[in-house]
């Protein structure tokens, strides 16, 4: 029996680039030449819904279930306004899928666009309008105009609704199904009937025979069940599984019978060998089937099995993520907020990559490291990892990546960064890494010139203490130092920040905002998130509270999600009250002001004054590091040949050939003098250190290089000429 898969990702993730999770399996399938079709159904249903078409069915929906008299003023207006809505809706969406570019011009006039309750927070951004293009200005604006769509969609038509999740409230922390699975038992929402409507048509011209929903959030397990239900009740042949982050991470210890009446499976972990199990199993005619890691119901019961003899894939064995049917040129770009990272997630297609499966750090208190998708660590080689990324442009036509590691680790990415240089790639990318101190000024330097815009990386909380225990490996100092040295080679930093982790004092949290305080008015870092900690699980913190200074609330587990577990904290804090002061100084400092502030002014409520010094980070910053070049290091050299011209310099009656080399790099020419002998030994080692050669030389071969034809070489290495050149691109790795 020949299988066909369809994969999709059900409403909503993100509206600009398509979850890679389809992909990913896609290009797996691939390797083992199985058939199947992949449809990221969020944005299908954005675009229906947000088309002249759709807003009239809208408005037309709204008036039936509104009575005019009671909604709130604002929906008032933008239903008033219909018609102004529903004439510039298409030209809007071509726009922001960078079909439309001359629109800006229009939307910029502010005169354009019917404008709702959300364009009221212009009058605060106007100055950042003044570094923002036409073009990103009118992509704020069209944003706004679709958020106030949306508020109006949620007050009049379906209050489930959101960009990027949908009916959220029903994944987040849902121990027991009781709730989602009433949910499901009423008549479809007006989403879900636009959402069916195409999963209708997409089902009946496919045909599959295993239906697989990828369910990374809880903001995409109400639509996913939906999905499901409808084609158990219409199609009850086509078995459909379910695997995914939420899965992975919230269903573990399922139990509750009812789930099954809407999956057949549910998978757990990294999804190719099990995926290639239930294909066996679902066209076999064997009596003992073999599941790898799945969640089934047998005798009414819900069984987990595992008895597949089946390994997990290499890293190099899953193939090249593949994006093909998904509608790459649909996507939407839009700009929330004027925040340089979080436009990086919200604006532009980015291809999605891994360069290391699990993270090579493993220890964080707060993190899941009990899991597979954070504790089984298996890099791929920078080469095996170039070629993904060639095949990928070949296929999407976009050279953008977002590496999508739990942490990147610095050898790999120092490893990729040089070969793609040397293959002359001309991309885009950006990670998650740890600010570990292996990340050096002439590291940096590389990955800026191998195209890293930017990188994203937990300070957590800013406290040497704190980080001690969370585990983090790294201590505020050297996370200043290790920003400060991606800045200055140009590359964006991102800090996610933690309030509340167990024990924390408001005394550490005043410390840690003053912290981030000075990290920004230093200019280290561009951009930061506030989360409040949650204990889930799977975490250390959640496995051994009481090592941390906590207790569960209960012992219970639910039959249906168990991630997040409610504590009582020792200290007795409510951080929550620190939430809104904290995102607000951040929103400011982000934007470069009001760093003169006193931190009281952040919050209603008295807070003690910080007990660190106003200069720390500026003195962490100022200490020389003391290290030398380890023999073992690798040097490389980023520019070309230089042109070269001989002269002799006299002095006193003494005479001698010197050499003026002089280089061309993308910006400026610059010039060093040597003398003959060691510029002709300078030329020759440029050559052998070229980024462009697969061999590379270490510091100890140069030294021993240099010494078998002249003398001293740390007075010569530690000279004006190669001091300039480290400057434009001689870099110790």
């Amino acid at each position: 029996m020949k299988t066909k898969l369809f994969l999709i990702t059900p409403p909503f993730t993100q509206l600009n680039t398509p979850y890679p999770a389809t992909a990913y399996i896609k290009g797996f399938l691939n390797t083992k030449d199985i058939e199947s079709v992949q449809a990221d159904l969020g944005i299908e249903v954005i675009l229906k819904l947000f088309s002249k078409e759709g807003l009239e069915n809208l408005f037309k929906n709204a008036s039936l279930k509104i009575n005019i008299e009671e909604i709130s003023d604002n929906s008032k207006r933008i239903f008033a306004l219909q018609d102004e809505y529903l004439k510039t809706i298409n030209p809007v969406i071509a726009f922001l899928q960078g079909k439309n570019p001359t629109l800006a011009l229009q939307i910029c006039q502010e005169d354009f666009l019917p404008e709702a309750s959300r364009f009221a927070q212009l009058e605060e951004l106007d100055w950042a309008f003044g570094t923002m293009g036409t073009q990103d200005k009118a992509k704020h604006l069209a944003t706004l105009y679709l958020e106030d769509i949306s508020d109006f969609i949620v007050e009049c038509v379906d209050d489930n609704f959101g960009f990027s999740r949908y009916a959220e409230r029903l994944g987040r922390s849902a121990n027991s199904f009781d709730e989602l699975y009433e949910a499901l038992q009423q008549e479809p929402t007006y989403i879900d009937t636009v959402l069916l409507s195409i999963l209708k048509e997409r089902i009946e011209s496919i045909q599959p025979t295993l239906f697989l929903i990828s369910v990374p959030f809880p903001g995409n397990l109400y639509s996913a069940f939906r999905s499901a239900q409808w084609v158990k009740k219409h199609h009850p042949n086509i078995k459909i599984s379910m695997g995914g982050g939420f899965p992975n991470t919230e269903l573990r210890s399922l139990s509750d019978a009812r789930v099954f009446e809407f999956f057949d499976y549910i998978t757990l972990d990294d999804g190719e060998a099990p995926i290639e199990e239930l294909i066996n199993a679902v066209t076999s005619s064997a009596v003992e089937k073999l599941y790898k890691r799945t969640f089934l119901l047998e005798d009414g019961k819900v069984v987990y099995k595992n008895n597949s003899l089946k390994h997990d894939y290499k890293q190099s064995q899953v193939g090249t993520p593949d994006y093909s049917d998904l509608l790459l040129d649909k996507y939407i770009s839009v700009i929330e907020i004027v925040n340089p990272m979080h436009r990086m997630w919200s604006d532009g297609r980015w291809n999605k990559l891994t360069m290391a499966h699990g993270c090579y750090w493993g220890k964080c208190t707060f993190c899941d490291i009990s899991l597979d998708y954070i504790k089984v660590y298996e890099p791929i080689a920078a080469s095996l990892l170039c070629d993904r990324m060639e095949e990928m442009i070949a296929q999407t036509g976009e050279n953008g990546f977002h590496f999508v590691d739990e942490a990147a680790p610095p050898a790999l990415m120092c490893a990729l960064a040089l070969e793609i240089l040397r293959r002359k790639l001309a991309v885009t990318w950006w990670t998650n890494i740890r600010f570990e101190k292996s990340f050096t000024k002439d590291l940096c330097l590389l990955l800026k010139a191998s195209g890293c815009i930017a990188v994203s990386g937990g300070l957590e909380v800013a406290s040497d203490r704190l980080l001690k225990l969370i585990d983090k490996g790294v201590t505020v100092e050297q996370v200043a130092k290790v920003t400060r040295n991606f800045t200055e080679a140009g590359i964006m930093v991102h800090a996610y920040l933690m309030y509340g982790y167990p024990t924390q004092t408001v005394q550490e949290t005043v410390d840690s905002l003053e912290m981030v305080r000075q990290l920004f008015e230093a200019g280290i870092l561009q951009s930061g998130f506030w989360h409040q900690f949650a204990m889930t699980a799977h975490s250390p913190v959640g496995m051994y509270p009481e090592k941390f200074g906590v207790l569960k609330e209960t012992e219970a587990i639910g039959t249906f999600a168990n991630n997040d577990i409610n504590f009582i904290d020792s200290t007795g804090v409510n951080h929550e009250k620190f939430s809104f002061g904290l995102k607000k100084s951040l929103f400011n400092f982000m934007h470069g002001i009001c760093f003169d502030y006193e931190l009281q002014d952040w919050f209603e409520f008295k807070i003690p004054k910080t007990k660190i010094a106003p200069d720390f980070i500026f003195d962490a910053l100022e200490e020389e590091n003391n290290f030398s070049t380890k023999p073992t290091a690798k040097v490389v050299w980023l520019g070309g040949k230089p042109l070269v011209e001989y002269f002799t310099k006299s002095k006193k009656g003494n005479s001698w050939e010197m050499m003026t080399l002089t280089f061309h790099d993308k910006k400026e020419s610059f010039t060093i003098q040597t003398s003959k002998s060691e510029g002709e030994w300078l030329l020759k080692i440029l050559q052998k250190v070229s980024v462009s050669n697969a061999e590379i030389l270490s510091f100890q071969e140069i030294k021993l290089d240099f010494e078998s034809h002249l003398v001293d070489f740390e007075l010569f290495w530690y000279s004006k000429p190669i001091n300039t050149l480290s400057q434009f691109g001689l870099l110790v790795l």
